[in-house]
């Protein structure tokens, strides 16, 4: 063991090895796979056996060809160079001869009605539910990941249904919901269908919000921000390292993700799940929230979540409530006016406050309201206006 490492330096070194060993087998087996159940109620649904799983055939956008058949993908910051029959590190999108394709156009492999508290979106029509899709895929491979049943494996590999975009609209209206959330796995790998399924819905007055990592290239993210109306990014961290070490990622192209929402004046939030000895020094963390102050401004949500262990890091401990509060501590010291405590129901920082007379405006218990003083928009006592979707 290195000293100079420290107690925290060590277990970090620990558990980001471990992932690494377990990142060696990424595709088990059918047989061992878990069965993500839909939505009761909302289709009918019949798993096929092993090996007559459907996917589906649509062109790939934000690509281009390269010799001898090969292709190179244009949407995210990998830009996975694949050959014909291959596939990008997504595992949903191929190279069939010389043309890309998406596999997973229309295909949900899960899909319910939540509160869009759990999105979580604070500051968006409280109390709303929101019909919550997904497909199979994800662009970057988290240890922690609470959906990995579904994100980190092919298409082929879950059961899911066919759901056009037009039933995806007929089905949210029909169960009340103003919104369809593409949550989950992640949008940016079924961008074509997060496109023509919000192109549906502003037809039809269903609005889309996107929950998303932010590892998107900047022309395919501007292309689809005047299709939505919020987007909640996870910003898994404020270092390279642990987006390397963690997640198969990068920081970089994530903070020009957030900069540009910022830029175009889409409504926003940020969660940052907080992992024990990994994410959560003094250092990284302040400098988040002095960063997320300085270039997106004090009015941007951001929550602080707990993590418990999950999927390759079941080594490290529930982050402790304490290390959740010193966090946002430093959050209020950077002069964010909504920083939020969460995956703690009953906290008093999951409610939300008025930044001018501190009276608290919504009061959550988890994903509950229980009790609301927003008059159109603004602090029912001293009038102050508050950001987000209210109507």
């Amino acid at each position: 063991m290195d000293r100079s490492l420290g107690r925290r330096g060590f277990l970090a070194r620990c558990a980001t090895a471990a992932g690494g060993l377990c990142a060696l087998d990424p595709l088990p087996h059918s047989d061992q796979l878990p069965r993500p159940a839909l939505g009761q109620g909302l289709f009918d649904f019949a798993p096929a056996e092993d090996g007559e799983r459907e996917v589906s055939d649509a062109p790939a956008d934000y690509w281009d060809s390269l010799s001898g058949d090969r292709a190179v993908c244009r949407l995210c910051p990998r830009e996975c160079r694949v050959a014909d029959q291959e596939r990008g590190t997504c595992g949903v999108r191929m190279n069939v001869g010389g043309k890309y394709r998406t596999l997973v156009h229309s295909r949900v492999c899960a899909a319910h009605i939540d509160p869009v508290e759990k999105k979580p979106f604070f500051h968006v029509l409280p109390g709303a539910k929101a019909f919550s899709i997904a497909t199979a895929g994800c662009n970057i491979q988290c240890r922690y990941c609470q959906n990995w049943e579904i994100s980190q494996f092919r298409p082929e590999q879950i059961p899911s249904v066919e759901v056009p975009p037009a039933r995806v609209i007929e089905t949210a209206r029909g169960s009340s919901c103003p919104f369809v959330a593409f949550t989950y796995s992640e949008p940016v790998v079924f961008w074509e269908y997060v496109r023509d399924v919000a192109d549906a819905g502003n037809a039809r007055g269903v609005r889309s919000l996107v929950i998303s990592n932010g590892y998107i290239q900047e022309k395919p993210l501007r292309d689809l921000l005047p299709r939505l109306s919020g987007v909640k990014i996870d910003l898994k961290g404020f270092t390279e390292s642990f987006y390397r070490d963690v997640c198969d990622g990068e920081l970089k192209p994530v903070l020009r993700t957030l900069e540009i929402l910022k830029e175009t004046g889409i409504w926003f939030e940020i969660v940052v799940l907080v992992v024990p000895t990994l994410n959560d020094d003094e250092g990284s963390m302040r400098g988040l929230c002095e960063w997320v102050a300085r270039t997106l401004g004090p009015e941007v949500p951001l929550h602080f979540t707990r993590f418990h262990p999950m999927y390759r890091l079941q080594n490290l401990p529930s982050t402790p409530i304490g290390t959740l509060e010193r966090i946002h501590g430093y959050a209020r010291e950077a002069g964010l006016h909504f920083a939020y405590v969460g995956n703690a129901p009953g906290h008093p920082a999951e409610s939300t406050y008025c930044p001018g007379c501190g009276k608290t405006l919504i009061k959550r218990v988890g994903y509950t309201i229980m009790e609301t003083a927003l008059k159109g928009g603004s602090c029912s006592s001293c009038g102050r206006a508050i950001p987000g979707l209210w109507t």
